[in-house]
Parts: C-alpha cells; structure tokens; sequence
C-alpha cells in the first residue's frame, strides 16, 4: 500500500522562483510529498527531512537547504552583499572562500580517482577531497564555516531529538541504528544520499533534452549556440562533454577532471571572510590525498546543467553574468585589447591567482568568440536549464 508523507521545506530566501519550484506551497512552508512504499522511499523520506532540518547545526538555523536551495536548482539562494559569492555561515557571520555548487546531477559524480592517462577525475566538493556523495554530505555538519556542530556524536543527539526521525532510522536500519555513534551518523548520511539521488534532482527534462526527443524545437539562435558549442572550432567540448557524440542522451556537460584555468581571486570575498592577504587557494593541491604541486589551481569542471539560473560562476563566484564567463575564454584567443577587458568592471581581467600552472594548451586551442557566437552559447545553455527553473532563466 502507497502512503504520502509531506516533508516541509523552509521558505525559499529567492521569492521570485517559488512559481517554479517542483513543490507545493502551503502556508509559510514549501513541501515535497514523497509516496513511500518501501525502504528505499522511506529512506529517500528520511533523507528529504534531514535535509531540510534545521536542528542539524549549531545554531539550530542552517540545514542541508540553506545553502543548496531546492528552488533555486539545489544553489545557495541567499544574495547577502556579496552577490551570492559565497555561502554564510550558521554563526551569521562565517564566510566561505567558494561558491556553493549546485546539486542537481552531483550524485552523477564519479568516485574521486586518477584516471589511466594520470589525470584526477571526480569527487565532490571542487577540489574532490571528498571521495564519494556520502564523504561529501558528512562534512558540512561538523565544518566550523558551515553548520558548526562539535561532532558526530552532537549530529545524531540532535536527530534524536525528533521522534519522526528516530522512528524512520529504527525502521529502515534497525532498532540498532543507535547503538554507536558511527553507525547512526552513517545511516543519516545514506539517507540524505538517497534522497540525493531521487529523480527530483536529476530529470533531464530540460528544453535541450525535450529537443532530444522531438519535443521541443530550439530558436535560430539557441540552434547557433548548439551547433557551436559542438563544434571543433571551440574548446568547450573538451571539458564539457561526457561523451563526444552529438545528441546523447542524459549528458551531464562535464568531463568530471580537473583544469587550471587562470581564475582570478575573488578580492570581494578575500576582504571580508577574514582570509589573510597572502592566502591562495591551490584547489585540487589542498586535497588531502593529492601531493603533486604541477596541479594547484586546478578544480573540478562543473556540470552546465542548470548554469544558467546557478550563479554566480567559477569556483570563488568572482563573475556574476554568464556572458561573461563565455568572453573569459577571449583573453586566451584574442590578442586585441577589448578580448583583455572584464565586461563587467571595464577594466582589464585581474591577474590569475594561480599563475604557474595554467593550461595554456587547453585554453589556447579553438578560434576566438564573437559577440554574436558568445550570445548564441549563452542561449544554448540556458536550454540546459531544467523544466522546473525555466521561467527563471527566461527573465
């Protein structure tokens, strides 16, 4: 027999998208209803309310949903003052040096590995120092810029707290599942996992994948943008292909490796999260199981699914509009001195904060963008946006 339970989810901090969120609202809170009939949805249930759970940090003000929205494509919806760069903490006053990925087809991510050719290859977080989809959901509750909790042991008391929980853990895991510490942490990780992994946040229902089927038909300039992102004359596939064949199914517009791409620092951020001037951040070098210098500055290629209403970009959020993350690739192309030029701040690109390791083959390879080709890209990827966030990506 199918049973409905409603899972209440915090208001979204990004008004504007409710009327696109996959939920129902009701009253001052957004649901997802999840029909259990075994345990995998129950556990798929669990995880939705952990998720959403703000007892989970110090504070009891912070949940898995603060920063990893589910209306704003699982981003971090808050704009603070600074634009939405990086994430606050449970304390109020926190601040992170990264940009807070989207969710959404994250539980794609491979396992964090070295490839055949010696290259690193998946892992989550943006420099992969956590392994798996579980590695990666542990640490946020006891991470002091996060949810700030002491320990494990502090995560599992307060689930304890909440008899629904402690009932659904008893009944998926057994009435052992508290017996230690370690195990009753482990299975809220799982649960959160498996919640990670539901449909919700993977459909592949965009307006590119309609157009896969046959159902929708893509404008001349979002044609112009397809055809060119394709293209050899550009890199983009390089990175941002799973598989190199036109019109494949469920591609996730990643390569999952690792690139420097000469991203500058964030100096916003860096003058307000307390960070000392000297600091820089080596991404895949700060990984706790790499050791080779030749890949400071390298991070993960992030999925464009959904890029389009996940702003701001790159892994510190130094570029608010996707354009102009697309006339970045200029500055390694073109020789003229408008490609040099931040459209943005109208003055020059600021010098990469990783200067030595940059992947000039890579960045060098394909032809210039024009203005037209570059607001023909943009056009294409907002078609990767899925159905649920469209009408934001159209404003």
């Amino acid at each position: 027999m199918w049973s409905t339970r409603v899972i209440p989810l915090a208001y979204s901090t990004r008004q504007h998208l409710r009327k696109g969120a996959p939920c129902l609202l009701v009253g001052a809170s957004l649901f997802f209803s999840c029909h259990v009939a075994s345990a995998a949805d129950e556990r798929e249930a669990l995880g939705a309310a952990l998720f959403v759970d703000t007892n989970l940090s110090l504070n009891r003000n912070q949940s898995c949903s603060t920063c990893h929205d589910p209306t704003v494509a699982f981003s971090d919806g808050r704009d603070g003052d600074l634009g939405g760069a990086v994430s606050l903490g449970d304390d109020g006053l926190s601040l992170g040096d990264r940009n807070a990925p989207s969710l959404t087809y994250a539980s794609l991510i491979p396992r964090f590995q070295r490839s055949e050719d010696g290259n690193y290859v998946g892992g989550f977080f943006r420099d992969g120092r956590a392994a798996t989809l579980i590695d990666q959901i542990a640490e946020p509750f006891t991470n002091p810029l996060e949810m700030a909790l002491p320990d494990i042991g502090t995560a599992v008391a307060r689930v304890q707290e909440t008899p629904s929980h402690v009932l659904l853990l008893e009944e998926i895991y057994g009435d052992q599942v508290f017996d230690t510490v370690e195990g009753a942490f482990q299975a809220m990780s799982e649960s959160i996992a498996a919640f990670e992994q539901t449909a919700r946040f993977r459909p592949f229902d965009s307006k590119y994948d309609r157009y896969l089927k046959g159902e929708y038909a893509l404008t001349k300039e979002e044609e112009l943008g397809r055809v060119f992102f394709f293209s050899q004359l550009t890199n983009c596939h390089r990175c941002h292909l799973l598989e190199t064949k036109e019109f494949t199914a469920g591609e996730t517009f990643t390569n999952y490796r690792y690139h420097n791409i000469g991203i500058p620092t964030n100096t916003v951020v860096r003058a307000r999260n307390g960070l000392p001037s000297r600091h820089t951040d080596t991404g895949l070098l700060q990984n706790p199981s790499v050791d080779d210098p030749a890949v400071a500055g390298q991070f993960r290629v992030p999925s464009l699914r959904n890029v389009a209403v996940t702003g701001p970009y790159m892994h510190n959020g130094v570029f608010d509009d996707l354009l102009t993350v697309v006339l970045y690739y200029n500055r390694y192309t073109m020789g003229n001195p408008n490609s040099q030029i931040n459209p943005e701040t109208a003055m020059p690109w600021r010098p990469p904060e990783v200067p030595d390791t940059i992947d000039y083959d890579l960045l060098r390879t394909g032809q210039p963008i024009s203005a037209r080709q570059a607001r023909a890209l943009v056009a294409f990827l907002e078609t990767l946006t899925d159905q649920r966030y469209e009408a934001f990506s159209e404003r």
